[in-house]
C-alpha cells in the first residue's frame, strides 16, 4: 500500500463519519483499535469504539470534520484539523491533531491531540450562537 491510500483511507473514515455512515466507519478500522483522545481514558476494541461512534450518528449527534493538512510515512498518517461535534443547535468546533497507524488498510491506533482550552472556547461560541 503507498502512502497515498492510507492517507486516503484516513480521509474515507472520516467523511464516513460526517454522513453517519458508521458501518463504513467501523470497516475502516482494525477489531484491535486503540482510540485515544489524549488526556481521556483510551478506548479498546472495535466494539466499543464503535458504540462511540454509533452515538454521533443519532439523530440529536453529529460530528463535521475540516482536514487542513494531511501527511503520510508509511503506516502512519498525520491530520490537522477542525472537528466539530454537534448536540442539537450547540456545534462545537475545535483544533485537533491527530496521529493514525495502519495495518493492513485498517486504521490501528487513532490518537488526537487537542487543546482543553481550546475546546472550552469552541464550547462558549457554539452556546453563544445556538441561543
Amino acid at each position: 500500500m503507498t502512502d497515498t491510500l492510507q492517507a486516503a483511507t484516513v480521509t474515507a473514515m472520516f467523511d464516513a463519519l460526517k454522513t453517519r455512515d458508521i458501518d463504513n466507519v467501523i470497516a475502516r478500522l482494525d477489531d484491535t483499535i486503540v482510540w485515544h483522545n489524549v488526556g481521556l481514558p483510551k478506548v479498546k476494541g472495535i466494539t466499543r469504539v464503535g458504540k462511540f461512534m454509533r452515538l454521533l450518528a443519532k439523530p440529536a449527534y453529529g460530528f463535521d470534520v475540516t482536514i487542513h493538512n494531511i501527511a503520510s510515512d508509511g503506516d502512519i498518517v498525520l491530520t490537522e484539523r477542525t472537528d466539530v461535534l454537534i448536540w442539537r443547535r450547540l456545534r462545537i468546533e475545535f483544533w485537533v491533531c491527530g496521529t493514525f497507524e495502519l495495518r493492513e488498510d485498517k486504521i490501528v491506533v487513532w490518537r488526537d491531540y487537542f487543546d482543553n482550552l481550546d475546546f472550552f472556547k469552541g464550547l462558549v461560541k457554539g452556546a453563544f450562537r445556538a441561543m
